[in-house]
């Protein structure tokens, strides 16, 4: 296994879900970062106790993440496709900056916000 790191813009963070009988615990962060010509989304998972460290992160937040990549082969019967399977597990991570609290990034928000949520403009 390999260890690098990649900062992105907190997008999603689910909840922490548990597998099999010995409770493995895991949870999936994605990690935005947008360039002039597409978005990328990068999805690292968060397994066992760093379950519980991704509960310091925010959507918004900008973060460098640590990980180890890993792989698996999977197939159902000996007749069946072999299958591969590649994911990014967090080891570490540093918030960089904090977010904005979670709005759109529609300008039009920031108006509202001005307005006191009224819908009569601000000026």
């Amino acid at each position: 296994m390999s260890e690098a790191s990649v900062r992105g813009v907190v997008h999603l963070i689910e909840e922490t879900k548990t597998f099999g009988q010995k409770g493995f615990r895991k949870r999936l962060v994605v990690l935005e970062q947008a360039s002039e010509r597409f978005t990328n989304y990068i999805p690292i998972d968060f397994v066992r106790d760093g379950c519980d460290a991704a509960d310091e992160l925010n959507v918004g937040d900008d973060v460098e993440v640590s990980y180890r990549l890993s792989g698996r082969k999977w197939q159902r019967d000996p007749s069946s496709d072999v299958r591969y399977f590649l994911s990014a597990e967090a080891t570490n991570f540093k918030v960089v900056g904090k977010g904005s609290g979670g709005g759109s990034g529609d300008p039009n928000d920031y108006f509202d916000q001005a307005a006191g949520g009224d819908d009569d403009p601000p000026f």
